[in-house]
């Protein structure tokens, strides 16, 4: 692939973008878990009257919401516009290596892998295409992109 203008689309991201759109959106992620909480406290408050309380989540039920928050909310991004908020703030569009946006399945599972292994950033430096290892294995790309 050769390198282009940024914001032409053929100019691929490095590690560094790629790494400061995803603690934007980590950052996301946690004000949507946030407003969940606070959204089921208003429920609560509503139905059974005061006082205001924050659910109490043990750690397993926060780390499976939060996990499921995350994954909907990249996967749904990828899948819709090809960015989340952090790709957007950085220029950067996520699609398939024909340049096409992922479908909602391949998106999802994108989203899973890097949840689950964020260190596949790290393999960017040493591929020719400058592809993580979740790009390697879901045969996406992500490219500079003005919105």
């Amino acid at each position: 692939m050769t390198q282009g203008d940024p914001g032409s689309g053929t100019d691929t991201a490095g590690v560094v973008s790629r790494s400061l759109a995803a603690l934007v959106d980590v950052i996301v992620v946690a004000a949507i878990g946030l407003a969940v909480q606070f959204a089921y406290g208003g429920l609560r408050l509503l139905v059974d009257g005061p006082p205001f309380r924050m659910p109490d989540l043990s750690g397993w039920r926060a780390g499976v919401l939060g996990w499921a928050v995350a994954v909907l909310y990249l996967g749904v991004s990828w899948a819709s516009t090809g960015g989340t908020l952090g790709d957007w703030l950085l220029g950067l569009r996520v699609t398939g290596r024909t340049g096409r946006l992922l479908g909602i399945p391949r998106a999802l599972l994108r989203a899973v892998l890097c949840i689950a292994l964020p260190v596949g950033l790290l393999w960017i430096p040493f591929s020719r295409r400058h592809a993580s290892v979740q790009d390697v294995v879901m045969a996406s790309a992500v490219r500079y992109h003005r919105f």
